[in-house]
């Protein structure tokens, strides 16, 4: 069994910044791409950011500029740097990830609980 457990989250005023944290942990043989998603009241869960094995990136564009995902495969965890935060940026973010496993060698798609971020003066 595989888990994703975030970190990072909490209240930060507008233009701040915040780090949030991945660790995927279990019988993990390898992890494909990482992603960010994340989700507020009443909308529907949007990506944010995805992030290869090789590193490469790609964005939403309302956090272009903004937001840096990165990862370290050794720890098996995902980063989400987010800067000049504004007060639409709050929601509940969630990492996932497709995880090759042990027990089951084929590659699943996993989802971590969730942080909340909340951005407001």
């Amino acid at each position: 069994q595989v888990q994703l457990v975030e970190s990072g989250g909490g209240l930060v005023q507008p233009g701040g910044s915040l780090r949030l944290s991945c660790a995927a942990s279990g019988n993990i043989i390898s992890i494909n791409t990482m992603y960010w998603y994340r989700q507020a009241p009443g909308k529907q869960r949007e990506l944010v950011a995805a992030i290869t094995t090789s590193g490469s990136t790609n964005y939403a564009d309302s956090v272009k500029g903004r937001f840096t995902i990165s990862r370290d495969n050794a720890k098996n965890t995902v980063y989400l740097q987010m800067n000049s935060l504004k007060p639409e940026d709050t929601a509940v973010y969630y990492c996932n990830a497709n995880v090759r496993t042990v027990s089951s060698g084929v590659l699943r798609s996993y989802w971590g609980q969730g942080t909340q971020v909340t951005v407001s003066s």
